[in-house]
């Protein structure tokens, strides 16, 4: 219990702390003031100043915030009539207030942070790939074999490649997955099946008739069997296959949250159980028992969903305030300072409250076991 929480808050940092850091340091170096750089949301429990910025943490441990000088000030909006009447040491001062930025600089600031987190995903995925993953190969091997089943006494051994199965005259199949063999056994219960194994570089064919009364945990035949085999790839091959795993991963999460959305807004459950900080966190336990590869691997899947759901365009996120720089684009002004400002005071009330309901179905979820 104590590794696990232990863990989770590690993980838990690490990705804040990344994706506040995007936020940070792009912003110091467009030239933007940061007033504050908070790990957690207020009220505060502790903060310190070095230079120009308030370094805190905070009670909520559930995010973290760069408060940026004049992100939500009221006066942004007479930036045109401002410009023109300063002197150019005055105009100089002027930039280190985020709405004084240019509309691609702010853009820029406000995606860093996703950017960050989606580079820390692909950084592990690419980790992992060199230190080695268990990969489909196309071969299917005998890799466990239960004492007494018909496996066992048909002659099979461990490490035995299955090549292929038939059932009396029949044309063999070719195996190439797991699956095909467990439906081939399940439809032919109580018939006599053959085999082509190899064994040790030798060609052989072995008769077994799977049974029909199976023992709980175990199937007809009593094995256990894999097409996974460990592939390490080099550190030049695995950034760009990292880089790819992960698009198609956000390109799932993005596909997984809208149809969630969808059910919800019309009123039905969603499909699966969405987990808050308390479900992540009962999740990374079950990480932590399968070694350090599982818990990085949960990681790199969190950094990523992290970047995703940033980047929508939900108010409170950094997509809900990269949306408003967009509206600005198109309407050509900038949408009044104190509307953007309550819009996005609304949606962090909103999230929260999501938050609060999530972490309590998760509660009622681990009571019913």
């Amino acid at each position: 219990m104590i590794l696990t929480a232990l863990t989770f808050l590690v993980i838990l940092t690490v990705l804040v702390l990344i994706h506040e850091l995007g936020h940070f340091m792009m912003a110091r170096w467009i030239g933007v003031r940061v007033e504050e750089f908070g790990l957690g949301l207020p009220p505060r429990i502790w903060g310190k100043k070095f230079g120009n910025t308030i370094y805190s943490l905070n009670w909520l441990p559930i995010g973290g915030f760069v408060r940026l000088a004049g992100e939500d000030d009221a006066s942004s909006g007479q930036l045109s009539k401002i410009k023109g009447k300063l002197r150019p040491d005055q105009r100089q001062k002027l930039g280190e207030y985020f709405w004084a930025r240019s509309k691609k600089e702010r853009s820029v600031i406000l995606a860093a942070g996703v950017i960050m987190n989606f580079i820390l995903a692909v950084g592990i995925t690419a980790a992992l790939l060199v230190s080695g993953v268990k990969e489909p190969s196309g071969i299917v091997r005998v890799e466990r074999i239960v004492a007494g089943s018909p496996a066992e006494k048909a002659g099979f051994q461990l490490n035995d490649t299955l090549v292929s199965i038939a059932v009396r005259d029949q044309k063999p199949m070719k195996l190439t997955t797991p699956a095909e063999l467990i439906a081939f056994v399940n439809e032919e219960k109580g018939n006599e099946v053959t085999l082509h194994v190899v064994r040790d570089g030798q060609d052989m064919n072995i008769t077994v008739t799977p049974r029909k009364e199976v023992p709980p945990g175990e199937g007809p035949l009593g094995v256990a069997i894999s097409d996974l085999e460990t592939h390490k790839y080099t550190l030049t091959e695995a950034p760009g296959k990292a880089f790819m795993i992960n698009i198609m991963r956000a390109k799932e999460m993005l596909v997984s949250l809208g149809s969630t959305l969808w059910r919800l807004v019309t009123l039905r459950a969603p499909e699966a159980d969405v987990a808050g900080p308390i479900g992540i966190a009962q999740v990374t336990g079950q990480a932590v028992k399968f070694g350090w590869q599982a818990v990085l691997e949960f990681a790199s899947i969190l950094s990523l969903n992290l970047a995703v759901l940033n980047i929508l365009p939900i108010p409170a996120l950094d997509g809900g305030r990269l949306a408003f720089v967009f509206l600005e684009k198109i309407l050509g002004r900038r949408a009044h300072p104190a509307f953007e400002k309550s819009t996005h005071q609304i949606g962090m009330i909103i999230l929260l409250g999501l938050v609060l309901l999530v972490s309590i179905n998760d509660i009622l979820r681990l009571v019913r076991g």
